[in-house]
């Protein structure tokens, strides 16, 4: 459940992320990332490759990477910033 007070803030997808979100940026309104992304899967539960590909993305929250942190135990800030960033060919 979110309230005024659950932060609220941005998610950039990059290359392929985006091309399957459909767009470069959408609001996020939760206290995790594991909830911010589970939110932009349900927004797109009629394209099961978005979900298949945020399992192989990176993230940084606010610039920093999340690396093999539980994305339930990273927490997001009011204001943030998740770029979400697919894998990229050469590394």
């Amino acid at each position: 459940m979110t309230s005024s007070t659950t932060p609220a803030g941005t998610i950039r997808y990059w290359a392929a992320a985006k091309a399957e979100a459909g767009t470069p940026e959408e609001p996020y309104r939760a206290r995790t990332l594991a909830e911010a992304l589970a939110q932009a899967r349900d927004r797109r539960a009629d394209r099961p490759y978005f979900a298949r590909l945020l399992g192989r993305c990176a993230f940084l929250v606010d610039g920093h990477p999340v690396g093999g942190r539980g994305h339930s135990a990273v927490p997001l800030a009011h204001g943030g910033t998740v770029d979400v960033l697919p894998p990229f060919a050469g590394g």
